[in-house]
């Protein structure tokens, strides 16, 4: 009996050693190899914004193609401008087992319980380009440097209406339009283009007739064009009867579009009413279109598949044991920690450089805007 008693213990305890040391070979949820997984293969979540914008559709594919080219599979979807359906989305990409998460969010406020989930489940989440805020469970932010991108908007307008050299002084009037509210990014974009702005409104060297200038005044909820532009009907209607509008802080293509279609409705592009210097950002078909036109001034160019590249070295590099690449851990304190991110270096781009800037490096086909 004593000796079937230490056979059965000494099989009971093997059994117990092979579990244990099976437990330690899987990897985690996230799948690094630092935690003894193979990470070839792994299935990496992204969840898009919208589809309403060629921007995030080109990123979703740019996204696809470089996590593809290193080995890993994908599965992308977008909200549709829907933030509790991106929530659900991101619970089934999680449930699904995805390795990682790469996440464009629609509401930068809605994701606290989500990304619990993916922390729980030893998922790395890569934030992408607009800063998910309340959670310490984002781990890396790509993006570009979106303070610039206001001011080269700002400093655009500033030049082409002869303020910056000098050469006049105004008064001009102009009037002010942000992204949505829940973006974390339309505070960067306006703070940048105020911050060269707001100068020369203190000293009234540009007016703005609607007296709309603080950003909860002026933002645009979801990005949306049709927006934008009833609020610039309304403007025109109420502060414009006999003045004329010289300039307009648009900070995205989508919504310039909109502007634009207001303007026009007020005869602006005609002999006797020239457009004003309209901005943009996003280097969108329609507005490089509209900018060779002469109706849009400029957009902000920003190389997106570049920024997939980004997003998809920080998620290889999380699932392999090493730390991604960064240069700034300073700047994105989403309320709960400072983000650690990478930051791309945005481009003006007008009728003078679009070709060299966004034809010949193979952004925008030319054919596609003939």
């Amino acid at each position: 009996m004593r000796t079937r008693r230490a056979a059965l213990a000494a099989i009971a305890g093997a059994a117990s050693l092979a579990l244990t040391l099976s437990a330690c070979g899987q990897s985690g949820e996230g799948g690094s190899k630092e935690e003894g997984g193979d990470t070839k293969g792994a299935t990496i979540g992204i969840a898009m914004p919208t589809k309403s914008s060629e921007r995030w559709i080109a990123d979703g594919k740019n996204v696809v193609a470089d996590l593809e080219s290193k080995g890993y599979k994908t599965k992308l979807v977008y909200g549709e401008d829907d933030p509790d359906q991106q929530v659900s989305q991101i619970e089934n990409l999680i449930t699904q087992g995805v390795k990682a998460l790469i996440v464009a969010a629609i509401d930068n406020k809605s994701m606290n319980n989500v990304l619990q989930q993916a922390a729980d489940a030893k998922i790395p989440v890569i934030s992408y380009d607009r800063l998910i805020l309340g959670t310490k469970n984002v781990d890396y932010y790509a993006s570009f440097d979106n303070e610039k991108v206001g001011e080269l908007q700002g400093n655009y307008i500033v030049e082409k209406l002869g303020l910056k050299d000098g050469s006049k002084k105004g008064p001009f009037n102009v009037e002010l339009f942000a992204g949505s509210n829940d973006d974390n990014n339309t505070r960067y974009f306006f703070g940048g283009a105020m911050k060269v702005l707001q100068p020369y409104i203190d000293k009234k060297q540009l007016v703005v007739r609607s007296k709309q200038t603080a950003l909860n005044q002026v933002t645009t909820l979801r990005w949306d064009g049709g927006t934008a532009q009833k609020r610039m009907d309304d403007i025109l209607t109420s502060a414009y009867k006999s003045e004329r509008v010289d300039a307009v802080l648009s900070p995205y293509d989508g919504i310039s579009i909109g502007i634009l279609s207001a303007l026009r409705s007020d005869d602006y592009g005609s002999k006797t009413k020239p457009w004003p210097i309209v901005t943009g950002q996003d280097a969108e078909v329609a507005s490089v279109k509209s900018i060779i036109a002469d109706e849009q001034s400029m957009t902000v160019y920003k190389d997106t598949r570049e920024l997939a590249k980004v997003a998809s070295n920080m998620v290889d590099a999380a699932l392999n044991g090493k730390k991604p690449e960064t240069n700034d851990t300073k700047t994105y304190d989403n309320g709960a920690k400072v983000v650690p991110a990478y930051l791309l270096t945005p481009v003006s781009v007008d009728k003078a450089n679009y070709k060299k800037e966004v034809v010949d490096t193979g952004y925008i086909k030319e054919s596609d805007l003939n």
